[in-house]
C-alpha cells in the first residue's frame, strides 16, 4: 500500500487542481434564501476533502490505513457575492507550495508563515453564475494537518511522503500564537484559583475587553476522530458568539429583523486552531469587538480557552467581519450603515428601547 500512496501524494495532491460542482445545504438557509457564512465555509471544507479523495488520499483512507486524522487548522475566507439556495457553485482547489527566491531559498508562504513546503495548504475559489456571467463568489485559504491518532493502538509506520505533514498535536506545526489578552486570562486564572463562581471568572475574563463570554462543555456533535473539537465546530461557535453578543447588547438578531428587516452579513471570517480542545472539556468562549469601520462593518475576535494546569490556555483564535443588510424583498438585500443605536450597542453603551 505504501508504494501506491507515495507517487500519488507527490504527483497529484500537491500539484494538481481539482474542480468540482457543489450546492449549499438547505440547513444554511436561515434568512430568506441566502446562505450563511458557516455553510459557505462548509462548501470550502467539502471541496478540499474531495480534492484529497480525487488525489487518492481520502480522509477515510488516511485514518483507517495510516492512523492520520485530517484536521483543518486554519481557514481564511472572503465572501465576494452572496450564495443562494439552489446555486451550483464551481469549486476550484489548488495546492499552495512555497516558492523559491532568486537564490533558490524557500520564501515565506501564506500569511508570512515559513515552511509552506512542509504544509498542506490550498487555495479554494467558488464561482457562480449571475445574470449570464460567471463571477468569483468566494476565495479561501485552507491549511490542513495530519494528526497522528493516539486514541487507538498505533497504525503502521507513516509513509515517508506523508511524514512532513503528520503532527502529534494540532497547532504544533504552526508558528506560536500569543494570547491576545494575557492580562484578562491571568485575571480569570486568579479568580478561578480564589474559588470564584462562573460569573466572577467570566467577568475577569472579559475585563478590559469590549467583549461577551460564556462557558460550555465541548459536546460530542462538535468533535471528530473520537476525541477533539474540529474546526467546523469553531465555525458553529463563531455564529453562536455573534448571536449571544448582540442579544446581550440589546440588538438581538430577531430584534433588528422585526424592527428594520436588518440581517447580519459576513464578508470575511478567519479561524486558527492553536491547540487541541477535547470532548467534555470546559471551553470558555470570548467574543470581542475590535474595530468599527466607517459605520458599515465591524470586526470581532473570537478566542477559546480551556483550563490546563489550573490556568487559562488558548486553543483557538479567529476573527469575523459583520455588516448589516436590509431585506428589500424575497430576492434582494442592500447594505446599510449602522445607526446610533447599533453603534452604541457595539461600543457597550446603554441602548434605548
Amino acid at each position: 500500500m505504501t508504494a501506491a500512496v507515495a507517487p500519488t501524494l507527490t504527483k497529484s495532491l500537491l500539484s494538481d487542481a481539482t474542480v468540482v460542482r457543489m450546492r449549499p445545504r438547505y440547513e444554511g438557509v436561515n434568512i430568506c434564501t441566502w446562505i450563511g457564512f458557516k455553510h459557505v465555509n462548509y462548501l470550502v471544507e467539502e471541496a478540499v476533502l474531495i480534492h484529497l479523495k480525487e488525489s487518492g488520499l481520502s480522509a477515510r483512507q488516511l485514518y483507517e490505513e495510516h492512523g492520520l486524522g485530517v484536521d483543518f487548522v486554519r481557514l481564511d475566507t472572503r465572501i465576494l457575492h452572496a450564495l443562494h439556495l439552489d446555486d451550483e457553485a464551481e469549486a476550484t482547489v489548488e495546492p499552495v507550495r512555497g516558492k523559491r527566491g532568486k537564490r533558490g531559498k524557500r520564501e515565506k508562504g501564506e500569511n508570512g508563515e515559513k515552511g509552506e513546503e512542509q504544509a498542506l495548504t490550498f487555495k479554494v475559489t467558488l464561482r457562480v453564475d449571475r445574470d449570464g456571467a460567471t463571477v468569483k463568489a468566494v476565495t479561501s485559504t485552507v491549511r490542513l494537518a495530519l494528526r497522528v491518532d493516539t486514541y487507538l493502538p498505533a497504525a503502521a509506520e507513516v509513509p515517508a511522503d506523508l511524514r512532513p505533514f503528520a503532527v502529534e498535536r494540532l497547532g504544533a506545526d504552526l508558528p506560536p500564537v500569543a494570547d491576545p489578552a494575557p492580562e484578562s486570562a491571568a485575571a480569570a486564572t486568579a479568580a478561578l484559583a480564589a474559588g470564584g463562581d462562573e460569573e466572577a471568572v467570566l467577568a475577569a475574563l472579559t475585563r478590559g475587553r469590549n467583549a461577551h463570554a460564556w462557558k460550555w462543555t465541548v459536546s460530542y456533535p462538535y468533535c471528530h476522530f473520537t476525541e477533539r473539537l474540529q474546526l467546523s465546530g469553531y465555525l458553529r461557535l463563531m455564529e453562536e458568539a455573534k448571536d449571544r453578543f448582540v442579544a446581550a447588547r440589546g440588538i438581538s438578531i430577531k430584534t433588528l429583523l422585526d424592527e428594520r428587516r436588518w440581517i447580519p452579513v459576513v464578508p470575511r471570517s478567519q479561524v486558527r486552531v492553536v491547540d487541541e480542545a477535547l470532548m467534555e472539556e470546559d471551553l470558555y468562549t470570548v467574543y470581542t469587538v475590535e474595530e468599527v469601520f466607517k459605520d458599515l462593518t465591524y470586526t470581532s475576535r473570537m478566542d477559546n480557552y480551556v483550563i490546563r494546569n489550573g490556568s487559562f490556555h488558548l486553543v483557538q483564535t479567529g476573527t469575523i467581519t459583520h455588516g448589516y443588510a436590509e431585506i428589500a424583498d424575497r430576492r434582494d438585500w442592500r447594505l446599510v450603515p449602522f445607526d446610533q443605536k447599533v453603534l452604541d450597542a457595539l461600543d457597550g453603551k446603554p441602548v434605548d428601547a
